[in-house]
């Protein structure tokens, strides 16, 4: 399912974070990433979507 997250990232990547996350913080800072430019848009979508989920740290 990563892999469906990651590609959504790279075609719009508010839509990547938003299958992760839904319409939380995150997905607002995507959007204005990626209306300054598409690049860290989807830099950030894709660290949002391979990033440990939270409560499961080692």
């Amino acid at each position: 399912m990563d892999i469906l997250r990651i590609v959504a990232a790279i075609v719009l990547p508010p839509l990547g974070v938003f299958l992760e996350v839904g319409l939380g913080k995150h997905f607002w800072i995507n959007v204005l990433l990626t209306l300054l430019g598409y690049v860290p848009g989807i830099v950030h979508a894709v660290y949002i979507i391979l990033r440990e989920p939270r409560g499961v740290r080692s």
